[in-house]
């Protein structure tokens, strides 16, 4: 399997277009960049940005998406050519909706997988910090996390699930603070987590990395052939890529979490990063967004170990060894779906 690169176009006013085998983007007709399309998976723009319509073609052609976000990483419209994939395992998927059980199971999982990543962080960060008072609160963070864990075992229906989910949200977020260095803390404090439009400087940071991981694990899922719009956990709603939104939660603390805490405590991103606006909304400066897409796609490059396969790949490439897991739990060749969780 190859990792292919993901292209974000995060400046206002660029331009897209073919050059024979190359899409070359410029700003005011000068080219800041040149790609040959074999290197690419999908192009995602990020606000103003224009693209040929020779090139919208070409995309679609090979398979190729095209995906338009506006300036805060909002999802607005995905181009894409004819869908492929296995219309058995769609109706599989379909049938398995109509189940209560299976929804549950695979419900379960995705946040099962996602308060183990979560208490990964927190314990990790506990060992890092070297100050008692705070390895005091992540440890019971970590705890927490942990016992939500055993009652996840014995939710009884969807609800349970969301509502024990929703708390350990809370509970993560609120002690994620004290992973930063001190000096960074005022700076990033985070009053909950908000969107659309994100209120603090972290939320900022996470909003956007989160909406580069959904664009990579709704590739996954549609990779194998799945419907993104037919999740098990999020509510069907027109639009909404329910799920690969299921499958994103137990990858946003190993992809998104744990980078936004690296490049802060690393100075990579600082407070002087980020603009305020009128109404409270806070976005990310140009800069910045380069900063964050380079260091997203080198994470995605890093190898790492899958528990159940033990075979090494680039973590970049887990999202779409989890949708074929998936898959063969849709066909029932699995007997469930397992998370990763790395050691």
């Amino acid at each position: 399997m190859q990792l292919l690169n993901t292209l974000y176009v995060t400046l206002p006013e660029s331009y897209l277009h073919l050059d024979n085998d190359t899409l070359r983007v410029e700003i005011e007709h000068e080219t800041r960049l040149r790609v040959p399309l074999h290197h690419l998976s999908a192009v995602v723009c990020f606000g103003h940005v224009m693209v040929s319509p020779i090139l919208m073609h070409r995309l679609a052609d090979e398979g190729k998406s095209l995906v338009l976000l506006d300036g805060r990483g909002r999802f607005k419209a995905r181009l894409e050519g004819p869908v492929s994939g296995n219309v058995l395992l769609r109706q599989a998927q379909h049938h398995r909706l109509a189940s209560a059980d299976f929804c549950l199971a695979v419900a379960k999982s995705c946040i099962a997988g996602k308060l183990k990543n979560c208490r990964q962080v927190v314990q990790r960060g506990a060992r890092e910090n070297g100050r008692e008072e705070d390895g005091t609160v992540l440890t019971a963070t970590a705890d927490e996390l942990g016992r939500a864990l055993a009652r996840l075992e014995y939710a009884a229906d969807l609800d349970a699930v969301r509502g024990i989910e929703g708390d350990q949200a809370k509970r993560y977020f609120a002690a994620l603070t004290l992973l930063l260095r001190p000096e960074a803390r005022q700076a990033f404090t985070m009053n909950g987590r908000t969107r659309r439009p994100p209120l603090d400087r972290m939320n900022a940071l996470l909003s956007f990395l989160y909406a580069m991981l959904m664009n990579d694990v709704r590739s996954a899922v549609e990779s194998v052939g799945l419907d993104p719009q037919i999740g098990f956990l999020h509510a069907l709603r027109p639009g909404r890529a329910a799920l690969a939104l299921d499958l994103m939660e137990e990858f946003r603390p190993l992809l998104a979490d744990r980078l936004a805490l690296t490049l802060i405590n690393r100075r990579q991103i600082n407070a002087e990063d980020f603009d305020e606006h009128a109404g409270g909304a806070v976005t990310l400066k140009d800069d910045a967004r380069r900063t964050l897409v380079t260091a997203y796609q080198e994470r995605k490059q890093e190898a790492l170990t899958h528990p159940l396969l033990e075979s090494s790949f680039a973590i970049g490439l887990v999202p779409f060894v989890q949708a074929r897991l998936l898959a063969r739990a849709v066909r029932g060749d699995a007997e469930g779906y397992l998370p990763f969780c790395p050691k």
